[in-house]
């Protein structure tokens, strides 16, 4: 198969372009560089990948790169994904996250490509749900331009497949942790304590701390992405654990995992505009009709990113 992965060299993208060389595809690379990075490729670009640095907001470039690579499977995990930016500046959200996604869904289906994975939101999509788990099927209340722009990302999906047959899927993600992800980075609280963990920094929390999320490890995220492709399941799939654990208990389970270290005592700081206080997904739609389910647990995959922090 011919793949082409937008935001391939980002934390998740990178994740999933290593499933698809070690299946035996050929693999196409469309990142601007902005957040992904060369270097979370390096196996596979032994392995042929070709990479291309563009953005997906350029319709004309998009268009150049998917005629030359003819992709039969698209994966689009090019996003800003950014809460606090969104709030910031949500047209720049929406340009990067509607528009973007508009220009790979022409590119796509001008270049013939048979599916595309598109990568959205949980959390971010149902707000503070009054049901949880969290259906795909529940109202959506998004509490920040970051999940308004992937619910509208979500509906030019499912219109370009009854407009003009594109086959396309959305995996509503949890709250993506794992290795490669920037423990500098402006996302990824659980990437930011680790690595406060290992330069014996206090990590700061935001809020109380009670607030829960559920906690999805990348190569689980990766490995939904190849079954979606393969499958013909349309529409919003919730991709997450099906449990909610909070803040605390995340540093919690970060203590236990460093084996021995001390416990984290950390700065409390006001909470943060447009982020929910509760969130878990109701994965059952995954498990039926993907026959997918998580694998790795909180406290494995925990340790999974001090090893590679460590290396």
């Amino acid at each position: 198969m011919n793949c082409l992965v937008t935001g391939g060299a980002g934390f998740i993208g990178s994740h999933v372009v290593d499933g698809l060389v070690a299946r035996g595809d050929r693999v196409t690379v469309v990142d601007n560089l902005s957040r992904g990075r060369r270097e979370n490729l390096a196996g596979a670009l032994e392995s042929g990948v070709t990479v291309h640095v563009a953005d997906v907001r350029d319709a004309g470039a998009l268009a150049e790169i998917f005629a030359e690579a003819r992709p039969d499977l698209v994966f689009h995990l090019a996003a800003q994904m950014d809460v606090r930016k969104s709030v910031e500046d949500p047209g720049l959200d929406a340009q990067a996250n509607v528009l973007g996604t508009i220009n790979v869904l022409e590119a796509a289906r001008t270049a013939g490509a048979q599916r595309v994975v598109n990568s959205s939101t949980g959390g971010g999509l149902y707000g503070d749900a009054n049901v949880l788990p969290t259906p795909e099927g529940h109202p959506i209340h998004p509490l920040a331009p970051y999940g308004q722009s992937k619910y509208a990302a979500e509906g030019y999906c499912e219109l370009y497949t009854r407009l003009h047959g594109l086959p396309t899927v959305s995996l509503r993600y949890g709250n993506v942790y794992g290795p490669r992800q920037d423990v500098h980075g402006e996302a990824g609280v659980i990437a930011i304590f680790c690595g406060r963990l290992v330069t014996g920094q206090r990590p700061t929390v935001f809020g109380d701390g009670a607030q829960t999320r559920d906690w999805i490890e990348v190569s689980d995220v990766a490995r939904a992405n190849l079954m979606a492709a393969d499958s013909v399941i349309a529409g919003p799939v919730n991709v997450g654990t099906g449990h909610e654990i909070s803040v605390l208990d995340v540093l919690g389970t970060l203590v236990q995992a460093a084996d021995g270290a001390q416990p984290l005592d950390p700065d409390m700081a006001p909470a943060r505009l447009g982020e929910v206080q509760r969130s878990c997904l109701d994965v059952s739609r995954a498990k039926t009709e993907l026959g997918w389910e998580p694998e790795i647990d909180l406290l494995d995959g925990l340790r999974r990113i001090l090893a590679d922090l460590s290396v």
